[in-house]
């Protein structure tokens, strides 16, 4: 079997584990390998550097990171990381996650972090998985096949409410 190229995945907290694992899930389900990790870039920058520094050594083709609040890893993983870093700006307590969002997508010029919405850990993945995908068949056909999983599920839906109508759909919902 073909090894896929890896993904990193990281985040700041595990407090962010329950969007970075929707990311994990969507690789999983699209066949790509990645690893997970939890650094904090302000708690451990010595650790955090050594981790973007060796990305590219363990064959990272893109890295995930979540951050929130000041949400530093993101951008300090693509200032590091000569590959796509893609950022997913966690809510909060605070501001819902638009500190963190603004954050992320508001990096220098030179240091683009592709930015997914807020908790937005599996178009994250998708994201990684399409980027792998130009050079490799398999996984886009794995992705248009994924494509035509969510047509055919919205389009038993649209089905389920015109035989029911919206009051008795709703009821079943």
């Amino acid at each position: 079997m073909k090894i896929m190229p890896k993904v990193g995945i990281v985040m700041g907290s595990d407090s962010d584990m329950k969007v970075m694992s929707k990311a994990a899930d969507m690789l999983e389900k699209l066949g790509v390998e990645y690893e997970m990790t939890i650094i904090s870039a302000h708690r451990m920058p010595d650790i955090f550097y050594d981790y973007a520094k060796s990305a590219e050594e363990k064959d990272y083709k893109v890295i995930i990171a979540g951050a929130g609040m000041a949400a530093h890893l993101p951008g300090m993983c693509a200032a590091i990381f000569p590959m796509p870093v893609i950022g997913i700006p966690m809510s909060g307590k605070n501001l819902d996650g638009q500190d963190a969002l603004y954050s992320i997508v508001q990096m220098p010029p030179g240091i683009p972090v592709a930015t997914v919405a807020i908790d937005g850990g599996a178009n994250a993945a998708i994201l990684a998985a399409k980027i792998l995908a130009t050079s490799d068949p398999e996984l886009l056909g794995r992705l248009k096949a994924y494509s035509e999983e969510m047509k055919e599920t919205v389009q038993a839906k649209s089905e389920k409410l015109d035989k029911l109508g919206y009051k008795e759909y709703m009821k079943q919902m």
